[in-house]
This record gives structure tokens, sequence and C-alpha cells, in this order.
């Protein structure tokens, strides 16, 4: 059973990882958490933050659904957990950086392209609408008899650029970033290689976040 191999895990990870960081943890849970960046990314399995970016707990406040999506701000919408997060990590927990990451071969990117009737992805398909202006850009950009790999590479870019926008309808994230108090990024990330791209809307353009470094 799979499950018995996540039981296992947990237990080498207690006896490894808990062990080796035993006073790291008690303080964590006696101080809570002090996060400085909010990740927004996908709920792909192969896309793994602390992973990608050898974080450790208490570092990174994590919202992930299905497209690294955001959606714009509705406060007359019943119930929103991607909004709820947003809004604790910004207001409660002061965080200085957000972070949306999207990523090469995404699923829900890809979506857009189908036809979605079956009944039991209702929620879905209506979720991956927040997807269908990066799509018409996509379109747009390379046409509709593009190369369908570079379109979906196209689409997963410009994706992370809309769900910026869509950041940006928070008041709260706004009037944070207008004060310089919040900074906010688009990374993409490229699973075959590990690679990240940074968008630069200076140049409007995705660069390798190694050149930050520089």
């Amino acid at each position: 059973m799979v499950t018995e191999t996540l039981i296992k895990g947990n237990e080498l990870f207690q006896k490894s990882y808990v062990k080796s960081n035993e006073k790291e943890l008690v303080k964590l849970a006696k101080h809570g958490q002090q996060p400085k960046v909010l990740y927004i990314g996908c709920s792909d399995s192969r896309v793994i933050p602390d992973l990608i970016m050898q974080s450790k707990p208490g570092d990174l406040f994590v919202i992930r659904n299905v497209g690294n999506f955001v959606a714009p701000f509705r406060p007359d919408e019943d119930y929103h957990s991607t909004a709820s997060a947003i809004e604790y990590a910004v207001s409660v927990l002061k965080v200085k950086d957000i972070i949306i990451c999207g990523h090469t071969h995404c699923g829900a990117c890809e979506s857009l392209f189908e036809t979605i009737d079956d009944p039991e992805l209702i929620h879905t398909k209506h979720w991956l609408k927040l997807g269908e202006k990066a799509k018409s850009m996509a379109l747009i950009a390379l046409g509709h008899n593009a190369e369908k790999e570079r379109l979906l590479r196209l689409t997963e870019q410009f994706s992370i650029i809309t769900q910026l926008e869509h950041l940006l309808t928070y008041p709260s994230v706004q009037r944070r970033v207008d004060s310089g108090e919040v900074h906010i990024h688009g990374w993409y990330y490229d699973i075959e290689n590990g690679n990240i791209d940074y968008y630069d809307p200076e140049k409007n353009q995705f660069l390798p976040i190694s050149s930050l470094e520089d």
C-alpha cells in the first residue's frame, strides 16, 4: 500500500530530521510561525517548494491550488480559501514577499485548450476560467496554428503575469506594494532541469533568476 510507504517515511523523518532539528522545531511550536514569504504555487505533485528552494519549516507560508491561480478580490463570494490565505499572510503574518510560481508542463494550462464536460469536474471547469486571459494572450501572440508545446509554454508564462494582476486587486496587497512593505514576484519553474526564471516587468520577459545574484 502507498500509505505504508508514507508511514515509514514519517518514521524516518522523526528519527532523522526531527531529532537533528529538535530545538528549532520546539521554538517554532512555542513562538509560532513568522514566515517572510508567501508562496503561491501549483498543486502539481512534481513541484515541491521546500525541495526546490531547500527551505526549512517556518520559512514559507504556502498556498497550492490547481494552476497556481489567484482569483480576483471579490468580497461577495461565500468561500474562497486562496483569498483567505492571502489576507492572512499579508495582514496577520506580515510577509515581505509574495511569489507566484508557475511551471512547465502545467496540466491546468493544458486543460484550457480542452473541452471539459465531465459533471464531476464542475468546480474545476469554473476555476480554470481564471486562466482564460492567458490562453487568449498566447493565441494572439502565436496564432491558432502555433506548435502546441510552444503555445503551452507561453500560456504558462502569461498565466503567471495574469495572476500577478489578480493579486493586486486585493486592497491589502496593493496598499503594501505601493508603500514598499511587500514585493511581488512571478517565477517560472522548469520541471525538467530545476531552473527558475523570474518575470521582469520593465523588460516584459522572463529571465534566469540566477541573474539577480549578479
